[in-house]
């Protein structure tokens, strides 16, 4: 069976797009662009599908116009092995964008996101159930997930 891929629908700003993704994740890379001709649908030149990868996955970038936009019923979560980790991805990908909370964000083309950090899962589903309720009413004040305020939290200090 061919891996299955994820194509993003974006209105003129596909090459934009993959090249800021690439530029953000490690191993990642544009393959190939496809550019409309004179019989269009697009401009000539303009690309029409970025194929590119991040780490191990990959993507299509279609500039499909503006019927269709991107919303919060998907997202790309990024897990993170530490803060510096979650500090240089939710900047870079904010940038332009809009901050949510709960370590949620949408990027400058609307592509929602999830920056978490590896602990999170430990942290709200741990053995201490009373940390774990006070690691989630932390969380729930937070923009951009702090893991020393979620530690700190949980260990009720």
């Amino acid at each position: 069976m061919k891996k299955i891929t994820t194509c993003l629908w974006f209105d003129g700003r596909a090459e934009e797009a993959a090249e800021l993704y690439t530029s953000i994740f490690e191993d990642s890379r544009i393959l190939e662009v496809a550019r409309y001709g004179e019989a269009g649908p697009g401009t000539p030149g303009e690309a029409m599908t970025v194929q590119f990868e991040l780490g191990d996955r990959e993507f299509t970038a279609l500039n499909g116009g503006p019927g269709f936009t991107f919303n919060e019923a998907i997202s790309f979560m990024v897990p993170c092995a530490n803060q510096s980790e979650v500090d240089r991805y939710w900047d870079s990908l904010s940038d332009g964008g809009e901050e949510s909370q709960c370590g949620w964000l949408k990027d400058r083309f609307g592509v929602s996101w999830q920056i978490i950090p590896d602990r999170l899962g430990e942290l709200l589903g741990g053995s201490d159930p009373e940390g774990a309720q006070r690691a989630m009413q932390a969380m729930l004040g937070m923009q951009k997930l702090d893991i020393a305020a979620l530690e700190k939290a949980y260990e009720g200090t």
